[in-house]
């Protein structure tokens, strides 16, 4: 297991930009595609001294990225691309060349999902998965999406990681999700009220394009996981005659993005604990959580409301009932972590029951994670906030959440008090500028899903390619989020790989 909060980092990581500017995004061509323009008018076109900058490639200062070989460098995009000759945006680029310039297909961009996921190093990881015959073909493509990391300096204050925790049992618990919320969106709109509007999934596609047109190609290949993937798919939509061959790895439902898309994971993530009692029952002479599948769901059940009624003391922390089902629904991402969920939750029952136990190195960095105030942490979380709320509009009154979480909580008990709870985009102080794009581009592509996925449920994965006529769906038996890079399925892995290096998408839907 990943000794972090995945779902904190999923949403997250962000810095952005000291330039204001006035209001404004640019309205798509068509509602469904934004098409670059015709020879005869690109003199008149004021992006195209965007498509054609030249970018000054040096090697990068990031160790990882320097020790891959890859080069960086920086691309100007327009902030507002309704007034593409005001204030610009500098995003941080890299690069890692095709292993055989004589092999090269072109070149491959990726994104590694969030919101807010910093994406420069990608191209490390993506390189290291790709069977050698798919590296020769590709010069793969990292950015720090605009707000993110080095491509600006998104800072609201924040010292916590992610929104999500519980509402607890009662009103009290309530009105303190419902005040952080409040207060973290607050905090950003009074330090960014002229650049908030500007940091959305579509002019994040828009500036993929960009730098599409830069490097000098026609066509891009696109990967993207969880978030990452949805970003793909958008851009498939509006550049649909600019997609060479696309990977779209654990996307979330692009119709269900935002809140009802956390309402979904409060189920997912039910099923996921189901799926881990059924494991631990078996193994009740280890660790102790229960000998029946519904034993071991009661343990967790009971150890929540132990928590509600004095918070669990461990390693100098205090994990009250607002924070464990967030721990839990981190440890509960990966079925292949199951032993590592069962010590977490043995050693969280002892010190329930004042035994003298010790945390444990990954324990202790959950809780360090999840409950120590961290201004990193809360930068990365600025810009998932900035993108989400910009990106769609969420109900704002406080009993619809309330309601909400009540409606959940009979068949929901641990996590509907989590993924009901009010977000930041409850309070944001302007709608969003442009719609959602309706994602349904006819561009072929390769999906791949678990069934157990935890972030992004199966059945949003099932809604998109119902809307991709020309895509493969590669299922994946297993309770895991995102699949290629996790080296969760060799056999994926070798479907992306094949589709990555020869075109050949699978014949029909298949499971691995």
């Amino acid at each position: 297991m990943k000794p972090v909060p995945a779902l904190a980092a999923t949403l997250a990581a962000a810095l952005a930009l000291s330039a204001t500017v006035a209001v404004g995004l640019a309205a798509p061509a068509s509602a469904s595609s934004e098409a670059a323009s015709s020879p005869a008018s690109a003199s008149a076109d004021p992006l195209e001294s965007y498509r054609r900058q030249p970018l000054a490639w040096a090697a990068c200062q990031d160790g990882q990225l320097a020790a891959a070989g890859a080069e960086c460098a920086s691309l100007t995009v327009p902030l507002d691309y309704r007034e593409p000759r005001g204030r610009t945006l500098s995003l941080a680029v890299s690069r890692i060349r095709a292993a055989d310039p004589a092999a090269r297909r072109g070149i491959l961009q990726t994104n590694p999902g969030g919101p807010g996921n910093r994406g420069l190093d990608m191209p490390v990881a993506v390189r290291a998965a790709m069977a050698p015959a798919t590296a020769a073909a590709y010069d793969i493509i990292g950015m720090d999406p605009r707000g993110v990391g080095a491509s600006g300096g998104l800072d609201c204050g924040l010292t916590r990681g992610s929104w999500l925790r519980s509402v607890g049992t009662d009103r009290a618990g309530f009105e303190q999700a419902w005040t952080l919320a409040e207060a973290d969106a607050d905090a950003c709109w009074a330090r960014y009220p002229d650049l908030l509007p500007h940091l959305t999934t579509r002019n994040t596609a828009r500036d993929v394009d960009v730098l599409r047109a830069a490097l000098g190609e026609q066509r891009t290949s696109f990967f993207g996981q969880s978030y990452g993937a949805l970003l793909g798919a958008v851009y498939a939509q509006l550049y649909p005659g600019r997609v060479d061959r696309l990977v779209l790895d654990s996307t979330p439902d692009p119709a269900r993005y935002g809140v009802r898309l956390f309402q979904d994971m409060g189920g997912a993530n039910e099923r996921a604990l189901d799926d881990f009692a059924a494991w631990a029952a078996p193994r009740h002479a280890t660790y102790g959580l229960g000998a029946t599948p519904a034993a071991v769901r009661a343990t967790v059940e009971g150890l929540v409301r132990r928590a509600q009624a004095a918070p669990i003391a461990i390693d100098g922390f205090l994990l009250d009932d607002r924070m464990l089902p967030f721990l839990l629904a981190v440890c509960q991402g990966d079925d292949r972590d199951d032993a590592d969920y069962a010590d977490v939750l043995r050693r969280l029952l002892d010190a329930a029951d004042g035994k003298p136990v010790q945390a444990g190195p990954l324990l202790h960095e959950l809780l360090s994670a999840v409950l120590t105030p961290d201004p990193e942490a809360g930068a990365d979380l600025a810009a998932a906030i900035g993108i989400l709320c910009d990106d769609v509009a969420v109900p704002r009154s406080p009993q619809w959440y309330r309601d909400a979480v009540e409606h959940a909580r009979p068949t929901q008990p641990v996590f509907g008090p989590v993924y009901n709870s009010p977000t930041p985009c409850a309070s944001w102080r302007r709608t969003p500028a442009e719609p959602p794009v309706d994602v349904h581009p006819a561009v072929p592509a390769l999906q791949l899903h678990a069934t157990g996925d935890t972030h992004a449920p199966y059945q949003g994965a099932l809604a998109l390619h119902a809307r991709m006529p020309a895509s493969r769906l590669l299922t994946v038996p297993g309770r895991v989020h995102t699949v290629y890079l996790t080296g969760y399925s060799p056999c994926a892995a070798r479907a992306v790989d094949t589709y990555l290096s020869t075109g050949a998408l699978p014949p029909a839907d298949a499971v691995c």
